[in-house]
């Protein structure tokens, strides 16, 4: 079974936002609202104002990251992390697919970006005057993340920002240089919170060949074993890490409800995990949570367990 502490779902006391991100490597954000809700399900007293404080206050930063989704990061781990996971063959296609060419994008995309903070995909679309237009600005701006020159700023309104990454950290994100140093360090931070693990796991959530991931496992030592464990009853998010982190999803989640959480279109709904093992799925309209089970749960302390899960959602949104 997989080890919930590892991955701070018992709720350690004491942890920032910053730290848990750090703890865990990287949180998956392409969807800003169910990353917050990762912090909740790890911290009983971490509100949304802490997190989006350590955002706004560059502790911790939305950018492109492990397998080129958006993830947060604290901003002391860009170097190494950039190092491993920047790609830019996926990004120069999709410029091409969208018109966007030239030899020169990333200056024109840094030249957009620098000295105006955060900009919105409408107000960098009329900076760059023609030159791209609609997605093509994101896949600029995901080009200008490989030379270290862009991460994303906070949300305005419910849209995302762009921002240099000069103006937002001080300073563009230089990669590691040390390529067996970046990848000891990506392989302990993966082997501490997430266990049990092997490096074909490691590969999957980095994006990382196996080839690498094996050196990087090599170089990096296993942490302690997970010790027995109490059941947590917890509401994980959409796109949590205890759902991403691993190669197969097998050992927490029944084939016959695959599809409850994996319904298809890239849609992954949030769950309910009781003991470490996903036992139904939840969804909020407001501040109203509603849970679905998959079958019927024990009654007893787990009502209250879930109770007290449903009231944090709520006290989190507020």
């Amino acid at each position: 079974m997989r080890s919930v502490e590892a991955q701070l779902l018992h709720r350690p006391p004491g942890l920032a936002a910053g730290e848990v991100v750090r703890r865990l490597g990287a949180i998956q954000a392409q969807d800003v609202p169910a990353a917050l809700l990762a912090f909740r399900a790890r911290s009983a007293v971490l509100t949304r104002q802490d997190v989006e404080a350590a955002w706004h206050g560059r502790e911790i930063v939305r950018t492109w990251g492990p397998r080129g989704t958006l993830h947060f990061v604290h901003a002391d781990d860009l170097p190494w992390l950039h190092a491993l996971t920047r790609r830019a063959t996926n990004t120069l296609r999709r410029l091409r697919e969208e018109g966007v060419t030239g030899d020169d994008l990333p200056a024109l995309i840094g030249r957009a970006l620098e000295g105006q903070g955060p900009l919105t995909k409408a107000e960098l679309e009329e900076r760059l005057a023609g030159r791209a237009r609609g997605q093509g600005v994101v896949h600029l701006v995901a080009l200008a993340a490989y030379h270290g020159l862009a991460v994303l700023g906070p949300l305005r309104r419910g849209k995302p920002t762009y921002v240099h990454a000069a103006d937002w950290l001080g300073a563009p994100i230089a990669p590691e240089p040390d390529r067996d140093r970046a990848l000891k360090e990506l392989a302990t931070r993966y082997r501490r919170a997430h266990q049990p693990a092997q490096p074909e796991d490691l590969a999957a959530w980095s994006g990382l060949p196996l080839g690498e991931a094996r050196a990087a496992w090599s170089l990096s030592a296993a942490g302690p074993p997970p010790a027995e464990e109490e059941p947590v009853v917890r509401l994980a998010p959409a796109f949590d890490e205890y759902l991403m982190g691993w190669r197969s999803r097998d050992p927490i989640l029944a084939a016959e409800h695959a599809r409850k959480v994996f319904p298809g279109g890239g849609v992954l709904r949030p769950v309910l995990l009781v003991g470490g093992v996903i036992r139904g799925v939840w969804g909020r309209k407001g501040a109203q949570v509603s849970v679905e089970p998959f079958d019927e749960l024990p009654g007893g302390l787990l009502d209250a367990e879930l109770a007290d899960e449903i009231a944090d959602v709520r006290r989190f949104l507020q």
